[in-house]
């Protein structure tokens, strides 16, 4: 429990940190000036983020996960100190990255850690204790970041990482010096490594430029598309053939490891993609302050924390796992539908309950994806498929945010121009722009919001859908570490042999 209250720490500390840095963004920007590189103080650290987070992986596979876990942790810090110093927005965004680089190290050391520390049967319990972080941060890093920017400086959005992380160091050196070391002389792929930045990168600014920047058919969105495809085949042909591959394509032949890492994917697409949009229908339609909006996703932060100790629980009794993932993709199916009929008068109580559906669902699937993958691997690639599983979810909510962004982009555009709106109106759209106008033109606005809301999520309930195909697929692997599903055979001593005559 000890060496667990560092791990818990660090991962506040990476799902933390950008809900408390975004309340801080306008304050920033009319400080350091530089308005036009302000999506990339978010782009950069998601981008440094997923790139790192399969090396680090590796790397603890290699070189032993205290050493690699503590310096993530201590790259994280470097970052966060660099850029509550930064100068200039130039600055911030090279400093965000170095912060993202060290980030990807604390996700991936946090689970793989788990997975080395704790048999499978028992590493339910906690991982739901895990899963538990991320509501915290979504409810509580908000506050966190709109107190700080109002009362401190913003610079302090930053400099709140360094207490807490000095305090992770300490438990996480002291605690993990029984885990196993690495020898420190494999060979690094380094020619992996670079190719699988390659490939990111690109796709990573696919999605965050396709349909905003750029149109999706403009010569720079293909000309990325083609970097991305030509950078991952030859990333999977040196993956093939190097010693000490960043990321082993071994892991990919268990049927299991690949059907947990497309629930991951499709969980991150789906969940991620549209809970980053709901927001706009909060703060837009029922009239919720920036804050407020953070503390009317309790609900849904609520169920997943619930239902992520019980299911943890159960599985750790029984050992039996399948049928979660299932039920989870299917409540989250139930929870997107739903959200795909809200209209302009929808009650927060009736939005609530949505939200507890949708909760209920991710309770369900997050840690049993990640223990269906861990319990599918050697002990050998423990790190590496824990950052493959991670890489994936990351990607599937990268993905998801970009193009059901782009969906509700679209309607929201399409139904307030055939309402008579003016598509200026929308980019200079805020909710206290909104409160000022007349009640006619606010109506229209809110309509339009609840249009591409609704198409969001019909789109993304038909995604989920196949995550419920996906998880009826997966077979039941008894748990590393379980104990006997029936009572052990009682004990015979073997009766005194028969003197023989001589």
């Amino acid at each position: 429990m000890v060496t667990m209250s560092g791990l818990v720490i660090a991962m506040l500390l990476a799902q933390l940190d950008n809900m408390i840095v975004a309340p801080a963004l306008p304050t920033i920007v009319g400080d350091l000036g530089g308005l036009e590189h302000l999506s990339w103080v978010t782009t950069g650290y998601i981008l440094a983020t997923t790139i790192a987070t399969p090396i680090w992986g590796k790397l603890g596979d290699l070189f032993g996960r205290r050493v690699t876990f503590v310096a993530a942790v201590a790259l994280f810090l470097v970052g966060s100190m660099l850029c509550g110093m930064a100068q200039n927005m130039a600055e911030l965004v090279g400093f965000r990255a170095v912060q993202g680089l060290g980030a990807g190290g604390l996700i991936v050391g946090v689970l793989s850690i788990i997975g080395v520390m704790i048999p499978p049967r028992d590493r339910s319990r906690y991982q739901g204790v895990m899963m538990t972080v991320m509501p915290v941060a979504m409810i509580g890093g908000p506050l966190i970041g709109g107190f700080i920017t109002d009362h401190l400086s913003w610079r302090w959005a930053f400099y709140v990482n360094l207490p807490l992380g000095i305090v992770t160091l300490v438990v996480s050196w002291i605690t993990l010096a029984r885990l196993p070391e690495g020898t420190g002389r494999a060979r690094i792929d380094w020619l992996g490594t670079i190719l699988l930045a390659v490939w990111i990168t690109s796709l990573v600014l696919i999605t965050t430029w396709g349909g905003t920047r750029y149109d999706w058919t403009s010569p720079q969105i293909l000309g990325l598309i083609a970097l991305t495809l030509a950078g991952l085949a030859a990333f999977i042909a040196v993956e093939s053939r190097v010693a000490e591959p960043v990321m082993p394509l071994r892991v990919f032949r268990n049927r299991n490891f690949v059907l947990a890492g497309g629930i991951a994917f499709i969980s991150g697409f789906a969940l991620f993609g549209a809970i980053g949009y709901l927001p706009q229908y909060q703060q837009f339609v029922q009239g919720a302050s920036a804050t407020n909006s953070g503390l009317l996703l309790m609900p849904m932060m609520a169920a997943v924390m619930v239902v992520s100790i019980l299911v943890g629980n159960v599985i750790s009794r029984t050992g039996r796992y399948r049928v979660f993932p299932i039920i989870g993709s299917a409540l989250v199916v139930t929870g997107m539908f739903l959200f795909s009929t809200v209209g302009v008068h929808t009650s927060k109580t009736v939005a609530a309950l949505y939200m507890v559906v949708l909760g209920a669902g991710m309770g369900g699937i997050m840690q049993t994806s990640t223990l269906i993958a861990q319990n599918s691997l050697e002990m050998r690639d423990m790190g590496a498929g824990t950052g493959v599983s991670t890489f994936l979810r990351n990607m599937g909510s990268s993905l998801g945010v970009s193009i059901l962004g782009a969906i509700y982009a679209n309607h929201l555009t399409s139904s307030l121009t055939s309402a008579g709106g003016a598509q200026g109106e929308i980019s200079s759209m805020t909710p206290a722009t909104l409160r000022a106008m007349p009640a006619a033109a606010r109506e229209m606005f809110r309509k339009a919001v609840t249009d591409g809301i609704g198409s969001l999520f019909v789109w993304g309930s038909a995604v989920a859908v196949i995550g419920v195909v996906v998880a009826l697929f997966v077979r039941h692997v008894p748990l590393r570490g379980s104990k006997p599903a029936t009572r052990p055979e009682p004990v015979v001593t073997p009766a005194a042999p028969e003197p023989v005559a001589a």
